[in-house]
């Protein structure tokens, strides 16, 4: 099943979800997940180490290859270490095989497993996050910068072993060839050094700035992707294209400030390691002409040089590129460590029996922001098991809030809410939410098929699916089948990303159908039937009048026939319950709910809410 699209347009500011603090070095929390597979990892490091073997080697037998060339002129020895050069370089191929066999696929499987530890800690964070993140800049994270550890696993700690060894094995190597040459060669290292500590620093900097660019710019992109009809219908695709192409120039502007600080950290090192190489091509060919030194051990010297100077320009590239990992991991260690505003209890009761859908709101408040003033003041309401309560006021009175606490979206600010006389605090969020189901006025589906949105209600924690006897059931008692067996694929019909295949009155009796499927105790109906035509407001009616039957709702601010089947109505004006009774009674009393009526609820008309 697909994973839900998250809304990224942020209607209210909400409590903002603080990231733990992260580690100073937050590349070392992936070391716990690496040890699973010490052992691969043990045998791609004794393989690096023999190829590098082979590699130090080389120079040496180039050595008494020359010599035996120039200096012995022995065609058999010649031969001889000729044949020897391939059987070793044979070797060593086989060697890098298995090393990077071994460190790719162990890579996979970290970064694999990080991602879904990262996706299963974001997909459990509680609604007020996702309203000051956008989509786009997770899924960069996700994806891009976990990429860039995957980089570090594969390739960078395999080279950076390897560098090592080039490094310590030369310098040992070319002090025995000719102390002499070895200060000369080593004079370059700490100027390498120094400039790697600085370039270093400005090079994180530059990456994390590059990243976090390219994550806005992947939000503006999927927000315009995600909300295409609106675009398009404004005829504003030319102001999501500049809106995209803003963020790209930001993006340009920080990769070419990191272009500057690389060209110039490189420049420096390609300046030095050559700088040094001539150094020593210019003391050793005066010691050749001296005939303190032969020309092959001349040229084993060069080869180990050059193995020394590529380590240090490597291992300071590799610092470079280590700056910029640190920069992605502490953003996915951010995300992975995000504490969530709403937490499962430490110790959640467990109840003997199913929840029967008795609410009771006692003298609740709520802001979304401790800034901002309260949406919710002494709220106090109570739903009995099987009872049918309609929640009406004007637009931003808190409806949808009050909906949006039962299932502890967001938490209380004040007061408590019961759920059959339990605190919802102290129920499971699975327990809690299972025993609740939401029909929202504009329903999500997910780009799989009608079949597989249906089902999506009945999925095991242990990823079991219901029969199809049951996602069937569910559809019929929502009135979806009469439309799904007319489409040529029934049940297997695909509805296309957020279900833009199907019409409004379709996606509704599909959402329903869910519903059934989850068979809660509370209904909770968000202006179910307010933006559909006369013939789908027929089907969705149907459904919505069994779907009610023996179940506690709650049904906010919609058509007046809905309203008129509940056996209570409330009406909330400011944040505030101001009237409560049934639709008679209120209509007579000439107060709020009368207003309303009169002023937006002709017959037949929705209640604006």
């Amino acid at each position: 099943m697909p994973a839900p699209q998250f809304g990224i347009s942020a209607q209210r500011p909400t409590p903002r979800e603080h990231p733990a603090v992260s580690s100073p070095r937050p590349l070392r929390r992936l070391l716990p997940r690496i040890r699973p597979y010490l052992a691969r990892l043990v045998i791609a490091f004794v393989c690096l180490l023999g190829s590098a073997a082979i590699a130090l080697a080389f120079p040496q037998i180039v050595r008494h290859l020359l010599d035996a060339a120039f200096i012995s002129a022995d065609s058999s020895l010649l031969n001889r270490i000729a044949i020897g050069l391939l059987f070793l370089f044979a070797i060593q191929a086989l060697l890098n095989f298995v090393q990077v066999y071994l460190l790719t696929s162990t890579s996979e499987l970290v970064i694999a497993q990080l991602r879904e530890d990262l996706f299963a800690r974001l997909i459990h964070l509680s609604p007020g996050f996702f309203t000051e993140r956008r989509t786009g800049e997770l899924t960069s994270r996700l994806s891009a910068d976990t990429a860039v550890l995957q980089t570090v696993l594969s390739y960078n700690l395999s080279e950076f072993a390897r560098q090592t060894l080039f490094l310590v094995g030369g310098i040992v190597l070319l002090t025995l060839t000719h102390p002499r040459l070895t200060a000369t060669t080593l004079g370059v290292v700490p100027l390498v050094v120094g400039t790697a500590i600085l370039f270093g620093r400005a090079l994180r900097r530059a990456s994390t700035g590059v990243q976090d660019r390219v994550a806005e710019a992947t939000g503006t992109a999927d927000e315009a992707f995600s909300q295409i009809r609106t675009v398009q219908s404004f005829t504003r695709e030319a102001e999501e294209v500049r809106r995209y192409g803003s963020h790209l120039v930001e993006v340009i502007a920080a990769a070419m400030r990191r272009a500057r600080i690389r060209g110039t950290f490189f420049g420096i090192l390609t300046f030095c390691g050559f700088g040094g190489v001539v150094a020593v091509l210019w003391q050793g060919g005066r010691l050749v002409l001296e005939g303190s030194l032969t020309a092959g051990a001349l040229v084993s010297f060069l080869l180990y040089a050059l193995y020394v100077a590529g380590a240090v320009g490597s291992l300071a590239s590799l610092f470079g590129a280590y700056q910029e990992a640190v920069g992605a991991a502490r953003r996915v260690f951010d995300l992975l460590e995000a504490e969530s505003s709403v937490k499962d209890p430490v110790a959640p009761l467990h109840l003997s029996r199913p929840l029967r859908g008795e609410i009771a709101m006692d003298n609740v408040s709520f802001q979304y922001n401790p800034t901002l003033p309260e949406v919710l003041r002494g709220i106090s309401l109570r739903i009995a098991a099987g009872e049918v309560v309609a929640l009406v006021g004007p637009s931003g009175a808190g409806k949808t809030t009050i909906a949006s606490l039962l299932p502890r979206f967001w938490d209380v600010t004040g007061g408590r809410i019961t759920f059959d006389g339990t605190e919802i605090r102290d129920l499971s969020l699975a327990e809690l939410r299972g025993a609740i189901g939401i029909v929202p006025q504009e329903p999500t589906l997910f780009s799989g098929t009608i079949r597989e949105n249906i089902a999506y209600a009945g999925i095991g924690d242990d990823g079991s699916q219901p029969s199809e006897d049951s996602v069937r059931a569910a559809a019929k008692a929502a009135h979806a089948v009469e439309f799904i067996e007319r489409l040529p694929d029934g049940f297997e019909t695909r509805v296309g990303e957020r279900g833009v295949k199907l019409s409004g009155g379709q996606r509704q009796r599909i959402a329903i159908a869910r519903v059934f499927l989850k068979n809660p105790a509370l209904v909770i109906l968000d202006e179910a039937t307010s933006s559909l035509d006369s013939e789908s407001e027929r089907f969705v009616e149907q459904a919505m009048e069994d779907l009610l039957r023996a179940r506690s709702t709650l049904i906010i601010a919609h058509r007046l026939s809905t309203v008129l089947r509940a056996d209570r109505v409330v009406v909330i004006d400011r944040g505030v319950i101001v009237e409560e009774g049934r639709h008679q009674d209120l209509l007579a009393s000439e107060g709020v709910y009368s207003r309303l009526y009169r002023g937006q609820f002709r017959p037949g008309d929705a209640l604006v809410g």
